[in-house]
């Protein structure tokens, strides 16, 4: 029987999950899914390695009562049921959205370390609870587990600090209110994606457009982080499916001085916002290309214009530019988005082949074009994994040599 390590990412509303089996020096992944409808109607998906169906139900009508600890017992219930003997479990790698100035490498939980995590709550009040949850649920079942936090915060924590202010009295940074900058678990997989594909970019000057229903960019180098577009809050920086993106404070002033309370401001900003609030029908980027309506062409037309500005921006950073990363569900999928990005960056010396762009090839720029663009697809899991496996060899006294991704190196 080999080990596996389970990597879960608890949402408001769903518990997304991967399985990987652990043999030797290797991380195979045998399943990922996710069990949405928390709370409401629970319905189970999962799916294997290749991408074919294993389980795809619903798990009953209403069920209030069904949340991240009875997500995760039928989880488990489920992989050794499907798997029989070939796996069993030995630790649970969670993302965490925060881990504050604390907590800025994968961390063993404890009892101590829960109840630290559990004070970030305030910076991130609509994020951290879910993920907490999660790993309550595990230890409610399973206490036996060893589980470990991987924090998206962790990967921001090399900006200098000038690129952590705000223009705010110094006592509020030191109470947390700075640019904490997120989705560093997916700039991490790309920083290490890049220095075995491409070692003399990746120690260059790099900028990532992490595109997808959540939008960041974020400015490396040598594969550190430089600075970001998300700050205190994952609603800074690009407009995103249905999230405002970068705003004037002076909009929270007047609309609570027109009568609007801290919850409809928070609902307006976090799921009315966007693509959805401009163009009022869709947060999809496929639906809103395919429409024919001028509300959905202009909300595209603001989406790109953001993203080339704000590249510009973070270039500036860092003196200049050797390459453009795109990834995520929106810059993974969409030829029409980066084209049009990269069309915005012709002053930059941004060109792309049209037939690579339109196959989504690896690099999709002319050979010898500087800077280059490249499209790498992301895979925070496989990050966490890797982790999760590192602290548990650290844990038994194992070799700490580099962990194999089999599926993305083979």
């Amino acid at each position: 029987m080999s080990d596996a390590i389970i990597v879960l990412n608890a949402g408001s509303f769903s518990l997304k999950f991967s399985i990987y089996g652990v043999a030797n020096r290797e991380l195979n992944l045998v399943a990922r899914g996710q069990i949405e409808g928390l709370g409401t109607s629970p319905h189970f998906k999962a799916k294997d390695q290749q991408g074919r169906s294993l389980a795809h139900a619903s798990l009953g009508g209403s069920m209030p009562g069904f949340g991240h600890p009875e997500a995760f017992a039928h989880l488990s219930v489920w992989a050794r049921q499907q798997f029989g003997g070939k796996f069993s479990p030995v630790a649970v790698g969670h993302r965490m959205v925060h881990g504050g100035t604390e907590f800025t490498s994968p961390t063993l939980i404890d009892a101590e370390v829960l109840s630290r995590l559990e004070r970030l709550i305030p910076l991130v009040p609509l994020h951290q609870p879910h993920n907490l949850a999660a790993v309550k649920g595990v230890i409610q079942l399973r206490p036996d587990l060893i589980q470990v936090a991987c924090f998206d915060t962790a990967f921001h924590r090399t900006k200098p600090k000038v690129a952590d202010r705000f223009g705010l009295p110094d006592e509020m940074f030191g109470q947390g209110v700075r640019r904490w900058g997120f989705h560093g678990l997916s700039y991490e997989f790309i920083a290490g994606q890049l220095r075995r594909i491409a070692p003399d970019i990746s120690a260059g000057r790099v900028i990532v457009a992490h595109l997808g229903s959540g939008a960041s960019l974020c400015a490396m180098k040598d594969g550190q982080s430089v600075d970001t577009t998300m700050g205190f809050s994952a609603l800074d920086g690009l407009p995103m499916g249905t999230r405002c993106g970068n705003l004037d404070p002076g909009v929270i002033l007047f609309l609570l001085r027109q009568g609007w309370n801290v919850d409809r401001i928070e609902d307006l900003l976090y799921k009315k916002s966007g693509l959805l609030g401009i163009s009022g029908m869709s947060n999809d980027v496929r639906v809103l290309l395919a429409s024919d309506r001028p509300a959905a062409a202009e909300a595209i037309e603001f989406f790109v214009h953001r993203i080339v500005r704000e590249i510009g921006s973070l270039t500036a950073a860092l003196g200049g530019l050797d390459a453009l990363v795109f990834t995520a569900g929106i810059g993974e999928n969409s030829p029409v988005i980066r084209q049009r990005v990269c069309k915005g960056l012709a002053w930059l010396g941004v060109h792309i082949d049209p037939d690579a762009n339109g196959h989504g090839s690896t690099r999709i720029s002319p050979a010898g074009q500087s800077p280059s663009v490249w499209v790498i697809p992301t895979d925070e899991e496989a990050v966490i994994a890797s982790h999760t496996l590192a602290v548990v060899r650290a844990l038994k006294g194992g070799p700490q040599e580099e962990t194999r991704l089999c599926r993305l190196t083979d």
